[in-house]
């Protein structure tokens, strides 16, 4: 985008619908607070910590929350790159058909992290009265239902 293009420049790739246009964005989302990088780099930064502490900790298995996690570190740590490297991020891609702001790929992956994670902590399996969650489906397989313990076993239940 940046060899191709000028600041501003814009070219249709379905006329009316998505644009490509670069916009060299020195603001949070949607060019928002301009001028404050340090801040905007440090939230990035421990936003990424937070993660890879809470991964760390929990250790999900669960992949709507592993896809999630994956997406807003990925987008977190490409706006943070272009934000050390560049002192701001390249937008540019462009809804036609409606005014929204020119965004970038990693702001979708951001958005789309979020939302899982979203729709996963308002719909997904609530936990027992132990904390764990009931049938869920890992990135080892689907759940086994419990089970009794096994005849065998010895043991009276």
């Amino acid at each position: 985008m940046r060899a191709s293009l000028v600041p501003g420049e814009s070219v249709a790739l379905l006329r009316g619908v998505l644009n490509l246009t670069f916009v060299n964005n020195v603001g949070a989302a949607f060019g928002l607070f301009p001028g404050r990088q340090p801040v905007f780099m440090a939230t990035s930064a421990l936003v990424l910590f937070v993660i890879a502490a809470y991964w760390r900790r929990a250790h999900p298995k669960e992949w709507p929350v592993v896809i999630a996690l994956g997406l807003v570190c990925a987008g977190a740590l490409g706006n943070l790159i272009d934000r050390a490297v560049l002192g701001r991020v390249t937008d540019f891609l462009e809804f036609g058909f409606v005014q929204f702001p020119v965004f970038n790929v990693a702001d979708m992956a951001i958005l789309a992290g979020v939302g899982v994670l979203a729709l996963w902590i308002l719909f997904g399996p609530q936990p027992d009265e132990e904390g764990v969650p009931t049938a869920v489906e890992s990135l080892d397989g689907p759940a086994a239902e419990p089970t009794d313990m096994p005849e065998e076993s010895g043991v009276s239940r």
